[in-house]
């Protein structure tokens, strides 16, 4: 890749780093609601814009660019990765690489192989990823579609994606201050990013489950108890794959993006509590 990617930043300005991996459809402003608590526990939370990544670079070669890309923003230090939703799926394939390092890996609201076991009919998205499974062209046919309506209708978008919402992400779909959040999130990334969200799905559909053995750095699973996006069912197998889990927490009552919200100040606060032991330490 000729040029640097492109990524944002919030937080503290000089602060413990942390990777964050948005979820799919998501955009690097997703990670905003990290801002505050980041400056309050001292973390710099940065999150680059993966679908922008020329469509060229597919599988094993674009996770070994996400992870050159982290190790160049991280300049030898040792990082710490969060991943939403599909973005924890592009997590545990990019860290593989990193050869800088991973003090702990967290996955929010994970989606697990779909390979593992029967979710894909409990899935809110089950049409998407049943395409992007079968007909990978008519898969990119339809995101193209959906970036019309994000050109044309972002509210429509909108309404269409939380249409099935559970849990308290439906007082979240009822919130003003959200819905121009996720609307503005999903313009970024079905205008002009279309291949690069297309990327991320249909590399999610196939088969990956193996790779789980690889994972023994310290890991949290985060999720909510009525996520229908990926259902609770998910974050169980991924405890019992994943030899270096050490902690799930679930919430009752979240789903999806609640989970997200509800996750981010105790997970700062972890991270925060991290960042002082090392300091104390050195």
């Amino acid at each position: 890749m000729e040029k640097p990617l492109k990524f944002s930043q919030f937080g503290s300005d000089d602060g413990r780093i942390v990777v964050y991996f948005h979820g799919a459809p998501g955009a690097p402003d997703e990670c905003s609601i990290f801002d505050l608590e980041g400056k309050n526990h001292g973390l710099t939370f940065i999150c680059l814009d993966r679908f922008s990544v020329d469509p060229s670079f597919n599988g094993e070669a674009y996770y070994k660019l996400l992870a050159a890309e982290i190790s160049r923003i991280a300049s030898g230090k040792q990082v710490d990765v969060v991943g939403f939703s599909i973005g924890a799926f592009i997590a545990l394939q990019t860290f593989r690489y990193m050869t800088n390092g991973v003090g702990s890996l967290h996955l929010v609201s994970a989606a697990a192989p779909l390979e593992a076991g029967n979710y894909l009919e409990a899935m809110a998205g089950k049409q998407v990823f049943k395409l992007a499974k079968a007909a990978s062209a008519l898969f990119v046919l339809l995101s193209y579609w959906q970036g019309l309506l994000a050109w044309l209708f972002p509210k429509a978008l909108f309404r269409l994606l939380f249409a099935s919402a559970a849990g308290e992400d439906k007082a979240l779909a009822a919130n003003r201050e959200f819905r121009t959040g996720i609307t503005e999130v999903l313009k970024v990334c079905f205008i002009g990013r279309v291949r690069g969200y297309a990327r991320d799905i249909g590399l999610y559909v196939r088969p990956w489950k193996t790779a789980l053995a690889e994972v023994s750095v310290n890991t949290h699973i985060w999720h909510g108890a009525e996520d229908n996006w990926s259902p609770p069912l998910m974050a169980e197998y991924l405890k019992s794959a994943i030899p270096g889990c050490t902690s799930t927490k679930i919430f009752s009552g979240l789903s999806h993006y609640s989970c997200l919200y509800q996750a981010v100040p105790e997970l700062c606060n972890l991270l925060g509590k991290a960042e002082h032991c090392g300091r104390v330490g050195r």
